[in-house]
C-alpha cells in the first residue's frame, strides 16, 4: 500500500491510500521488456531461421506474393511459439512466477531466466560462430555452458540461424533451378524462343512442389531442424 498525501489546506491534509504499488511497478517493468519484443523476437527465438527459409521457398517457386507477407509472417510466428514453447515454460517457472510473487528480485528473475535462454541459443549455435565472437571480445573461454555471456551467445546464435536458414534455402532452390534449366533448354531446342521459360516453369515448379507435399516437407524439416 502506498500512501499519497494531498494537502487540502495546511492544517487538514487529505491522506488517499493507493494500493498495488509493488504490482503496478512490476507491471510496467513487463510492459517496457514487451516493447522490445520484435527485437527479442528476432535475436533469441527460432523466428529468423523460420522466416529466412519459408520466404526463400516463395522465392524458388517463383511466387514473390504469394503466399502473401500476412500468411508468411502469421506461420513463421506460430512455428517460433511452438519450437520455443519448451524454453518459454522453463522461463516462466523459475523466473516470472517467483518474481511476481515476489520470491525472487528482479536481477535474480534475469539471472534465473537467462539460464533456459542460454541453453536454447547454445543448442543451435555452431562451435565456430561462438569462437569467434569469443576472440573478437578477447574473452577468457568458459568451462561450462553457463559461464557463456548473453552478449556473446545472442549474436552468434543469430550468426548460426543464418548460416543454417542460407543452407537449406538452398536446398530447396536447387531442384526448382533444375526445373527453370530443363524448360529454358526445350523451348530452345524447339525453337520457342520468344516464350518466356518462366510461362511454362511455374506451374511445373508449384506442381511438383504440391505432388512432393512440399509445405509438409518444408514445415517437418524446420521443426526438426531445432
Amino acid at each position: 500500500m502506498i500512501p499519497l498525501v494531498l494537502a487540502a489546506d495546511a492544517a487538514t491534509p487529505l491522506t488517499l491510500t493507493v494500493g498495488g504499488g509493488s504490482s503496478a511497478v512490476k507491471l510496467f517493468l513487463l510492459l517496457t521488456v514487451l516493447s522490445f519484443a520484435t527485437a527479442l523476437l528476432v535475436s533469441i527465438t527460432s523466428f529468423t531461421r523460420i522466416i529466412v527459409v519459408l520466404s526463400f521457398a516463395r522465392q524458388a517457386l517463383g511466387t514473390p506474393q504469394l503466399p502473401p507477407n500476412q500468411v508468411i509472417l502469421a506461420l513463421a510466428l506460430a512455428m517460433s511459439g511452438f519450437v520455443m514453447a519448451p524454453t518459454a515454460t522453463k522461463v516462466n517457472q523459475v523466473a516470472l512466477t517467483p518474481y511476481f510473487d515476489e520470491k525472487l528480485t528482479g536481477n535474480e528473475a534475469i539471472e534465473a531466466a537467462s539460464g533456459p535462454i542460454r541453453e536454447f541459443l547454445l543448442r543451435q549455435t555452431r562451435p565456430d560462430d561462438l569462437r569467434m565472437f569469443y576472440e573478437a571480445s578477447d574473452l577468457p573461454r568458459p568451462s561450462r555452458a553457463d559461464e557463456v555471456p548473453l552478449t556473446v551467445a545472442i549474436p552468434a546464435f543469430m550468426v548460426s540461424e543464418l548460416t543454417t536458414a542460407f543452407r537449406m534455402g538452398l536446398s530447396i532452390f536447387v531442384p526448382m533451378l533444375i526445373i527453370d534449366l530443363l524448360v529454358s533448354t526445350i523451348l530452345m531446342a524447339l525453337g520457342m524462343m520468344m516464350v518466356p521459360p518462366n510461362l511454362i516453369s511455374l506451374p511445373l515448379k508449384i506442381g511438383v512442389f504440391l505432388l512432393a507435399d512440399g509445405w509438409h516437407l518444408l514445415v517437418g524439416s524446420l521443426l526438426r531442424s531445432f
